[in-house]
């Protein structure tokens, strides 16, 4: 009986203390640095075999047309600011700042997601 014992302590002994390390690699020991962060950002998070999906797909055709409709529309600024300068308010004017504003946050997020 005292054999089967001190079998089953020996036993445990051998299998606890690889349990132990595994719980242990996290902790801090007084005295030694931490290790270095990883140099790759995914590491661990993806395999070499998984395809890497597109980031952002940017349509440059659509990027440049909503460019050159916010260049135009900003030009008619000037004039509408001189016309309300003379006391004449054009209608359209608050519509056309909305419309820069907008055409502005939709470059600006498709840019910069």
């Amino acid at each position: 009986m005292i054999r089967l014992a001190l079998f089953s302590t020996a036993l445990l002994l051998c299998l606890f203390p690889s349990a132990a390390h595994a719980q242990m690699k996290d902790v801090y020991i007084p005295g030694t640095p931490p290790p270095p962060a990883p140099m790759d950002p995914e590491h661990g998070q993806t395999s070499p075999d998984t395809p890497k999906l597109p980031q952002h797909h940017l349509d440059l055709a659509k990027l440049q047309q909503e460019a050159d409709d916010l260049a135009r529309t900003a030009q008619t600024i000037p004039t509408d600011i001189a016309g309300v300068r003379q006391g004449t308010m054009p209608k359209d004017m608050v519509e056309k700042l909305k419309k820069i504003e907008k055409l502005s946050k939709r470059l600006r997020s498709e840019l910069n997601p």
